[in-house]
């Protein structure tokens, strides 16, 4: 899969089958649409071609809201489209200014004079151009006349898994890790940094590894406890993983930690990333460090059937 960080570096495709939008999370949803554009490359050996806007369209034209927590950082997006066999991925900068481009603007200039789009699909009810003039139908009116056809995604074929972007982000901040993954198709993950805390999981016997996340805009589930597999160096490890801001000794910064079973390596420094499989249980507060430390060892217990069903 090429990709590409402007229009300008796209060079026009034979026979272009093209999709847009923001693909966040790219869920059961959205691999429907990518599954058809599969299928109609095939049939016509074409090319298929993702665009995607970046950053998220909605940081920019509602600045003055809560700032948009994301399913995935664009790499994470771009390994997740490659696996659905996507030939290019056109990732065009969200800006006011492109905001203002009018549909019409956005079919002639990007959709045919830069693609090549020769089949386009879409989502029901999508919108594309200034104010989200352009529609469905729109598009279906002026097509022939640029040389392409458009397929519209039912609401039937989506609705009926009951899947959104929206849904996935408001089941992580629940903990729901369950209905998540049944939406995304494959378990939520995170990947960071490994970098020094203060080493209370080790005076408890249970040593973390402290967790810097490389993208900050990415959502973080619920405070809990949660079992977790964590992938290292081409390696998994079963694992618990801790959210929250440690109430026992009153902490005041949220923290994501994990102690990875079976495991001794100095990592402090390296990438790990660590897959969500189930909830354990919330935050809680305990009397005092021994009470946590018994609960530790409930939870290792639980961790570990949870994960012998993954």
């Amino acid at each position: 899969m090429k990709i590409y960080h402007s229009l300008e570096d796209f060079s026009r495709l034979q026979f272009g089958v093209v999709t847009s939008g923001t693909f966040d999370g790219v869920h059961i949803g959205h691999q429907k649409i990518l599954l058809r554009l599969q299928e109609i490359a095939q049939k016509h050996s074409g090319e298929t071609v993702v665009i995607t806007f970046w950053p998220h369209p909605r940081t920019i034209l509602k600045p003055n809201e809560p700032s948009l927590k994301l399913l995935n950082t664009f790499e994470e997006k771009a390994d997740l489209l490659r696996n659905f066999g996507v030939h290019h991925l056109l990732r065009i900068p969200f800006t006011k200014e492109f905001s203002q481009l009018t549909s019409v603007d956005f079919i002639t200039k990007i959709l045919v004079d830069r693609i090549g789009t020769r089949k386009l699909v879409i989502g029901y009810d999508h919108r594309f151009g200034k104010n989200r003039e352009g529609s469905f139908e729109q598009l279906k009116l002026n097509g022939p006349a640029f040389g392409f056809d458009v397929e519209e995604i039912s609401r039937q074929d989506i609705d009926h898994v009951g899947v959104s972007s929206t849904k996935i982000r408001q089941a992580l901040e629940l903990g729901d890790v369950a209905t998540a993954t049944h939406f995304l198709g494959l378990p939520y993950s995170l990947r960071g940094r490994v970098i020094k805390g203060d080493k209370l999981g080790r005076v408890l016997g249970f040593p973390t590894a402290n967790i810097d996340l490389e993208s900050h805009d990415k959502l973080v589930p619920a405070d809990g406890i949660y079992a977790v597999t964590v992938a290292y160096e081409n390696q998994t490890y079963g694992g618990m993983l801790y959210i929250g801001n440690r109430p026992t000794v009153n902490g005041t910064q949220r923290s994501i930690e994990v102690n990875i079973f079976d495991f001794d390596k100095e990592i402090y420094g390296e990438t790990i990333k660590v897959i969500f499989q189930k909830l354990l249980r919330a935050d809680s507060r305990f009397a005092d460090l021994e009470s946590l430390k018994k609960q530790l060892e409930k939870d290792k217990v639980a961790a570990i059937q949870a994960l012998q069903s993954v």
